[in-house]
């Protein structure tokens, strides 16, 4: 895979577009949506970023992330971050088909009634897995064009905005709070759309150049991102839609207002093609961590099989499995879950960053963040708040009859078990 399909890659592993930025529209009012997008890059996908940058060029091997931990703190490490990784993709991939059926529920409510909706989100799990095995290559290209398909809409969402307000008077509405104030609840939302810059690390092994494609893929990939997401919603504010209207789907409400059906049911058709580009390379991504856990002795050798394009098509038929279990959360739950355990995983990350650091100094990092060790401690910092502040505004969230933190934490608490299983049934190699 060379720059351009893992940018377009990594864009749909941590943003996809502009859909699901809806609720945060809806809970914060416009001028704080705009404020939280501007400085959660800052506090978040940069620090992220520069990370993945520096550990990816220093270790392109496949599982990424997996292989990072393991390194600097050795086996038991490695597989928590596995496992809460794992356990946060359960969740997190349960959200694309979920929000493709919200989003064809606004314009053919009769095709997402019913049994029909899971119909629809299981044949997204369904496609993503049959387009994988096909390989890297293929799910590179096909997110290339998936993403000028996709954004195509916005452009001109954001260009009749503009029209509009040339010729009747920018007229844009009101930054205050909106009717139901909830800040943490678009804090959470944001950092969602925010992130997931470490899943690219884990196809590593089939990415042209690594050392050098990864540093620039990431820095390029945050870019895009914060653009995608705020100029669509500057450009709604400039029109004057009022900020209680939004809400998971609203973007075909604000199509139909400036353009009619035409651009509504384009922006239905794009965000169907969203929640499939997401789904299609996180399966890429995700995929490849039971498969290099099984090479390692810590899962059945039988997710190590490959087919002669380099697929490991067991790891992905088992996700994918997992993946179809859990969708049936609603939005806000799997959002909160999946915060708390991906969370974990990215703070063992920039641990292992700054223990590879102090321990393996000599180890030859083509790309390296500048600043030496104070400045790899500092940046670890911005994404620990943000963390601290997801658990605190997650707290009264409830799933299956617990609060959501207690069972992200029963979860989470379930990799040292799973390990120790995993230890006596197979023979782990030495980190």
């Amino acid at each position: 895979m060379r720059l351009l399909p893992l940018i377009a890659a990594t864009y749909f592993m941590v943003s996809g577009g502009p859909y699901g930025l809806e609720d945060i529209i809806g809970k914060a009012g416009y001028g704080r949506a705009l404020l939280l997008l501007l400085l959660v890059p800052l506090l978040w996908s940069l620090p992220t970023a520069l990370m993945v940058g520096e550990l990816a060029s220093t270790m392109p091997c496949e599982g990424g992330f997996y292989h990072w931990v393991r390194q600097a703190m050795g086996p038991f490490w490695g597989f928590q971050e596995a496992w809460l990784s794992l356990a946060a993709s359960v969740f997190d991939m349960a959200i694309y088909p979920t929000t493709f059926v919200l989003y064809l529920s606004r314009v053919a409510p009769m095709l997402t009634a019913g049994y029909r909706g899971l119909l629809l989100k299981l044949g997204i799990v369904g496609i993503s897995a049959v387009w994988n095995l096909r390989g890297a290559v293929a799910v590179g290209r096909g997110s290339q064009r998936m993403m000028v398909i996709s954004l195509s809409p916005f452009v001109v969402l954001i260009s009749l905005a503009i029209w509009h307000g040339l010729k009747h008077g920018v007229a844009p509405a009101t930054v205050g709070p909106p009717i139901e104030m909830d800040l943490g609840g678009a804090v959470l939302v944001a950092l969602w759309n925010y992130m997931g810059w470490d899943n690219a690390s884990t196809i590593a092994q089939e990415v042209e150049n690594p050392q050098r494609t990864y540093p620039r893929a990431m820095l390029s990939s945050a870019v895009v991102v914060m653009c995608v997401y705020t100029l669509p919603l500057a450009a709604v504010w400039i029109a004057g839609i009022p900020a209680e209207r939004f809400s998971t789907g609203a973007w075909v409400d604000a199509a139909m207002l400036l353009g009619g059906p035409v651009l509504a049911v384009a922006v239905v058709l794009a965000g169907s093609l969203d929640g499939l580009g997401t789904f299609n390379a996180l399966t890429l991504s995700l995929t490849r961590l039971p498969y290099a856990m099984a090479e390692d002795g810590l899962l059945p050798r039988l997710l190590t099989k490959r087919w002669s394009n380099g697929v490991p098509w067991v790891s992905v038929l088992a996700c994918s499995l997992g993946w179809a279990l859990a969708l049936g959360f609603t939005f806000e739950r799997l959002i909160s879950i999946d915060l708390v355990l991906y969370g974990a995983a990215l703070l063992l990350e920039f641990v292992a960053l700054v223990v590879l650091r102090v321990r393996q100094p000599e180890l030859r990092r083509p790309f390296k963040i500048p600043g030496g060790l104070p400045t790899a401690v500092i940046l670890g910092m911005g994404p620990a708040f943000l963390i601290a502040f997801s658990l605190w505004a997650a707290r009264d969230e409830h799933v299956a009859g617990l609060p959501a933190l207690a069972f992200a934490a029963i979860v989470a608490a379930m990799g040292p078990i799973v390990y120790i299983f995993a230890r006596r049934s197979g023979r782990p190699t030495a980190a």
